[in-house]
C-alpha cells in the first residue's frame, strides 16, 4: 500500500482526524457567501461519503469529516458539478473572511463580499512561511474582529459637510460616538482627529447634508490563539481598491521575504522590528495614493497592545 501525503492532503484542504484514514475536507469558501446550488452539492458529498453533517468552521468555511482517503478524488469531482472546491491549510493564505456588507447591511460602508472576492482571487492559496488570514467588515461595527487577522479591512467614509443641504437638527452630532461632531447651530465641525470615519453622521443625516467617499481603515499584525494581539494602524485611510491591493502586495511579500518557517506575521514582526515593515507599506501607500489623499507619515503607528496568554 502506498504511503499517504498527509502534508500533499493538507495543503489540499484535506486534514487528517484522530480516526486514521479519515479526512476532514475543508471547502473554498469566500466571506461565507454560498449559493444553495453548492449547498446542495456539499449536503449530497456528506450523505454520500462522510457522516451526513457537515462543520461551520470559526472563519465561514466549511468541513466535511469522515472522508476516506480512496474517496478524494471522487469527492472533488461531486463537488465540482456544485461549484464547490476544497479549501488549503497549512503555510499559505487562508479563507478570507467577511461581512454581509453594504450589499444587505444597513451600516455597512463597504461591499465586503467584492473585497473579499477580490482578495481571494489575488493571494488565496499562495504558499508563505506560514498561514496568512485577511478579514473584510463593512463598518466600525467590526462584526469580524478585523484587528484579530494578519491583515484587517475594515469600511469607512471619509466624510464632508455640506452647508446649504444642512438644518442643524442635530441626529450627526448624537449618533457620532467618538464625539467629533460639534454643531453650533450655524456650523458644524468635525475634528478628524477623533473622526473614526464609521460613516454614521452620513448614513443617519435626513436631508443629504454629507459628502462621503467610501475608504478602507486597514491593521496589521493581529492574531488570535495562544498569542492574542491586537492589529496595529500604521496607515491613514486608504481611498482606492488600487491602493488597497498595493498595500496588500508590500505586506504578503515583506512577510515572505523576512518571515522563517511556521512563523506568523505577528512573530515575525516582532523579531524584524515594525520599523523594517513601516517604511514598506507606508511607500506602497503613497505611490497608489490618488490625488489628495494623505501622506501615510500623517498617521503614527498606533503603540503594541498587551500580549494575553490563553
Amino acid at each position: 500500500m502506498a504511503k499517504i501525503d498527509n502534508a500533499a492532503l493538507k495543503k489540499g484542504g484535506f486534514m487528517a482526524q484522530k480516526q486514521k484514514g479519515l479526512y476532514s475536507l475543508r471547502l473554498h469558501i469566500t466571506a461565507g457567501h454560498l449559493t444553495s446550488r453548492q449547498l446542495i452539492g456539499i449536503s449530497k458529498v456528506a450523505d454520500t461519503f462522510g457522516h451526513g453533517y457537515v462543520h461551520l468552521t470559526s472563519r465561514q468555511a466549511i468541513e466535511i469529516p469522515f472522508i476516506k482517503v480512496e474517496d478524494a478524488d471522487a469527492v472533488k469531482a461531486m463537488l465540482a458539478e456544485y461549484g464547490v472546491e476544497p479549501g488549503c491549510c497549512g503555510a499559505r493564505v487562508r479563507t478570507v473572511t467577511g461581512c454581509q456588507g453594504s450589499a444587505v447591511c444597513p451600516s455597512g460602508n463597504i461591499d465586503s463580499y467584492r473585497v473579499a472576492t477580490m482578495l481571494d482571487e489575488r493571494y488565496f492559496g499562495r504558499d508563505l512561511p506560514g498561514k496568512f488570514k485577511f478579514g473584510v467588515t463593512g463598518c466600525q461595527n467590526n462584526c469580524l474582529k478585523a484587528e484579530e487577522n494578519d491583515f484587517g479591512i475594515k469600511g469607512g467614509r471619509k466624510v464632508q459637510w455640506k452647508p446649504d443641504a444642512c438644518i442643524h437638527c442635530g441626529i450627526c452630532s448624537k449618533v457620532c460616538k467618538s464625539q467629533a461632531i460639534t454643531d453650533d447651530g450655524e456650523k458644524i465641525v468635525v475634528d478628524y482627529a477623533k473622526c473614526v470615519s464609521c460613516g454614521k453622521c452620513s448614513q443617519k443625516c435626513p436631508v443629504d447634508s454629507w459628502d462621503y467617499q467610501t475608504v478602507y481603515n486597514l491593521t496589521f499584525g493581529g492574531l488570535f490563539g495562544n498569542h492574542i494581539t491586537k492589529g496595529r494602524k500604521i496607515l491613514p485611510p486608504v481611498e482606492s481598491d488600487e491602493q488597497l491591493l498595493a498595500v496588500a502586495d508590500a505586506t504578503v511579500q515583506w512577510y515572505d521575504d523576512h518571515a522563517i518557517a511556521s512563523d506568523r506575521f505577528k512573530f515575525c514582526l516582532d523579531r524584524e522590528g515594525w520599523e523594517s515593515f513601516v517604511p514598506v507599506v507606508r511607500k506602497a501607500y503613497d505611490e497608489a495614493a490618488p490625488e489628495g489623499c494623505p501622506k501615510a507619515d500623517s498617521v503614527e503607528v498606533e503603540p503594541p497592545t498587551p500580549t494575553a496568554q490563553q
